[in-house]
């Protein structure tokens, strides 16, 4: 009788995991193939079927141009058309593609507003036929953030929200509880110096704020290249490939 009772527990333990996680891809993660970054993430990389924040540090949460290229590196690494919502009609198209993301990928969406914004980025997860949904947003509450990560565990998609602001005083906003699964933070770091005048490869510091099951970290890593990839600098690889990040911390 114990033996049957315990059977039937675990039985309904096991409906209600499936109950929870919809039709999300159980499992499956997008790596960043950087070794000490996809070490500080359940499962190896970046989780699918969830939502995920991106802000720029400073003067860019403003213009938002490394959480941008951030999110274009991610998207350009998985296959499939990319949605891109906006309601400021600045977006620079060639700094995508450099980052990996061609033209020929991205499905642009101008909204009038953040409301209309948010109804555009749940759709598009709801979709789940598309490489990942990125929405530049400067209001990602609790109700609204649980809404978009619902719609992509469902249809185990990638949601990016770029976090942007009208003044940079408006940021703290980024601290606000929401339902994403991992928080970051883009900042410029200097590039390497070159043996001769010029500028070298860009460089971010790149802050894991937050993330479910893990602590958080922050790295100093090369901006991502054509394919939309990020390398760990020379000399920090050279040091030590399995190298904690510059600190570890508890994460929210």
């Amino acid at each position: 009788m114990h033996v049957r009772l315990s059977d039937e527990l675990e039985a309904l333990r096991n409906q209600v995991r499936v109950l929870e996680q919809g039709h999300r891809p159980v499992g499956e993660h997008l790596p960043f193939d950087v070794g000490v970054v996809d070490a500080r993430l359940p499962g190896g990389g970046l989780a699918l079927g969830a939502l995920h924040e991106i802000a720029g540090g400073g003067e860019e949460a403003v213009d938002g141009a490394a959480a941008a290229l951030f999110a274009a590196g991610i998207a350009a690494r998985r296959a499939g058309p990319v949605l891109w919502c906006v309601t400021r009609p600045d977006l620079f198209a060639p700094a995508l593609s450099q980052a990996g993301l061609g033209p020929d990928r991205v499905i642009y969406v101008e909204a009038g507003d953040e409301p209309s914004l948010l109804a555009c980025f749940e759709e598009g997860l709801r979709h789940g036929g598309l490489a990942a949904v990125v929405a530049e947003t400067a209001r990602l509450g609790l109700t609204s953030s649980r809404r978009l990560q619902l719609a992509a565990e469902a249809s185990g998609g990638l949601g990016l929200a770029v976090r942007r602001w009208r003044r940079a005083s408006d940021a703290a906003d980024f601290g606000q509880p929401t339902a994403s699964a991992t928080r970051w933070r883009i900042s410029p770091a200097p590039s390497a110096p070159l043996p001769a005048p010029g500028v070298g490869r860009a460089r971010w510091f790149v802050e894991l704020l937050r993330c479910r099951g893990a602590e958080a970290a922050d790295f100093t890593l090369e901006a991502c290249d054509e394919t939309g990839r990020l390398a760990l600098p020379a000399e920090l690889a050279r040091r030590s490939s399995g190298a904690p990040s510059r600190r570890g911390r508890a994460a929210a």
